[in-house]
């Protein structure tokens, strides 16, 4: 059977851009040389999920996720990603009225946590994505506990990825700030590992600088969807 093709719902284009090339990139290891599932990729103009989360409108969010759902299902999507950490804050209002069945980045992380054997996870992300729910609660659901930055270093890491990172600014300034907050969530708060929940940070942080073990959300996202797409008989997505 052919592998399902994969709708990646884009947010900013660094992420979603990442996150492409991941799968076309890693496919070949499932798939044999150059080979790779079919995958579509749609997004909005970015400014209009800013709007909405500055509104704290998560049915806005919701509906631009919902519109390129539609779209992608149009042209043959059998399952949907979206590799931005921030914008699943409005996943369970759009989950219901999906057109095709989603892997949750959140969930998908979560699982990778588990496998490892880590218990305490630091999170970093835009501030609307550390200030929710969406990873204490799938982290919980799984005996893991989350930490967040303090209230200084979400400011600062959240002005690093909306006025750098999403748009392909990579500092060393940037690198050297994530490692202080990095060693600072290891020695005071106990984490045994640290959560890469904006598609950007993989960008510039990685297991070769950073003070804890990562967990990468933008590839661990991309390689849950090669899986999903070659292996049909695996459980459902959500």
């Amino acid at each position: 059977m052919r592998p399902q093709h994969i709708g990646i719902v884009g947010c900013s284009a660094e992420g979603a851009a990442l996150c492409y090339r991941t799968v076309c990139a890693e496919g070949a290891q499932l798939l044999g040389a150059h080979a790779h599932p079919e995958i579509s990729l749609h997004t909005p103009s970015l400014a209009r999920y800013v709007s909405c989360l500055e509104r704290h409108d998560l049915q806005g969010v919701a509906d631009l996720m919902l519109d390129s759902a539609r779209k992608l299902a149009a042209v043959g999507a059998d399952f949907l990603i979206c590799p931005d950490n921030t914008i699943h804050r409005a996943f369970d209002l759009v989950a219901p009225h999906s057109p095709r069945p989603w892997l949750h980045i959140a969930e998908v992380v979560a699982d990778e946590a588990t496998r490892r054997g880590y218990r305490r996870l630091g999170i970093t992300g835009t501030r609307w994505l550390v200030d929710s729910a969406v990873y204490p609660d799938k982290l919980a659901a799984r005996g893991l506990q989350a930490v967040r930055p303090s209230a200084a270093e979400r400011d600062e890491i959240d002005r690093i990825i909306m006025d750098e990172l999403v748009l392909g600014v990579f500092r060393p300034e940037a690198v050297t700030y994530f490692r202080q907050v990095m060693a600072r969530m290891r020695d005071e708060d106990g984490c045994d590992a640290v959560v890469l929940g904006c598609t950007e940070i993989p960008l510039i942080m990685s297991d070769a600088n950073s003070p804890l073990p990562t967990l990468d959300s933008t590839r661990l996202l991309a390689r849950a969807a090669l899986r999903r797409a070659v292996q049909q008989d695996a459980a459902p997505p959500l």
